[in-house]
């Protein structure tokens, strides 16, 4: 997960807010590829949310959280440091969050969107690209913010600088694939289910084995995913999300869906970017977001991530360059989820 600050003055949510309601229009044409799958069982919609670009608000109700819409099965709140250091009393000066309120009124928040939308998970993301401190972690005091801020579980973003993966008889080896177990068992024993723990993981993460051993593209990372998925720890997880997005113009996300789903029959999110990538993949358009979407939309368990709520795209906005509330009612859509006519905030 890339974490992009970007100053406040950067943003434009006037006009994106009227290219939402203008797309909702020309999204009618996107049922062509949605699934004919039934609401059940029903499908994962992981948004994260930037919390250092979340507009202000002096009320949980003002907050654009509160204000989801319930096809977003699984909100993500980002970032949390694995190292945090969180004594108690909702402060979060030290765990990594960068909200522009308290925690009185990210708890406050977070009640208010479970009482519009009781099945609407909300998760803590901890790690992603910027925060390390895995050595660190301190999985007693993650327990006590997920209790204190009423959230439902974890979602982890561990993303090693240099994996170090080679590919011996057939086999794909990490150096850091135990410690990544490791880690998935220890957040699991601080959160017991029905609380909810579950992980990104790399887009070429399932590559380098069997039928995907020359999938490409080439990468540090590639098989980074395959020594957990196979393990018994990946017992412990209740999703996982594909970062499937900024891997290059050689990357078929359908293809990392199907080596993920070879090891992991739960459910599976197809990640979308909202921002450009650097490494010169597709730009996630709503035709591209349909269209890869559509392309996994047969297996009942498929579903979708969104890099990230709050982030806005360059330039003018429009179908080639959507925003997140447009990419959501995408998402939406050709998932064939319900009430796609909500819109986010």
């Amino acid at each position: 997960m890339v974490r992009h600050p970007h100053p406040a003055a950067d943003r434009h949510p006037g006009p994106l807010r009227q290219f939402g309601l203008l797309t909702l229009a020309l999204l009618c044409a996107l049922p062509a590829l949605a699934s004919s799958a039934g609401a059940e069982p029903r499908r994962p919609f992981l948004a994260y949310q930037a919390s250092w670009e979340a507009p202000p608000a002096s009320s949980g109700a003002q907050t654009s959280l509160a204000g989801l819409p319930a096809y977003i099965t699984h909100v993500a709140l980002a970032f949390v440091k694995p190292d945090l250091v969180y004594p108690g009393g909702l402060d979060l000066s030290a765990t990594g969050l960068q909200y522009p309120y308290s925690g009185a009124v990210l708890r406050d928040a977070i009640a208010a969107l479970k009482r519009r939308n009781r099945e609407t998970k909300v998760l803590l993301a901890v790690g992603g690209a910027t925060y390390g401190g895995w050595d660190r972690l301190d999985t007693d005091a993650l327990a006590r913010l997920v209790a204190d801020l009423g959230a439902d579980g974890v979602d982890i973003d561990y993303e090693p600088k240099h994996p170090s993966c080679v590919a011996l008889s057939g086999r794909v080896h990490c150096a850091d694939d135990l410690f990544s177990i490791r880690l998935v068992e220890q957040v699991r024993a601080a959160l017991p289910r029905p609380l909810v723990v579950s992980i990104a993981g790399w887009s070429v993460g399932a590559y380098g084995e069997g039928a995907f051993a020359d999938a490409p593209p080439r990468s540090q990372w590639r098989g980074s995913m395959l020594a957990l998925l196979r393990s018994p720890a990946a017992g412990a997880l209740d999703l996982v999300s594909i970062m499937s997005y900024d891997a290059g113009p050689s990357y078929r996300p359908e293809d990392a869906f199907r080596a993920y789903r070879a090891l992991w029959k739960g459910p599976l999110a197809l990640g979308v970017q909202v921002e450009p990538g650097t490494n010169g993949g597709p730009r996630f358009t709503l035709a591209y977001t349909g269209s890869i979407l559509a392309a996994v939309a047969d297996d009942p368990l498929a579903g979708a991530m969104l890099y990230a709520l709050e982030l806005e795209p360059p330039g003018p906005p429009g179908p080639d360059n959507p925003d997140y509330r447009s990419l959501a009612a995408a998402i939406c859509v050709t998932l064939d989820l319900a009430d796609c006519s909500a819109l986010v905030p």
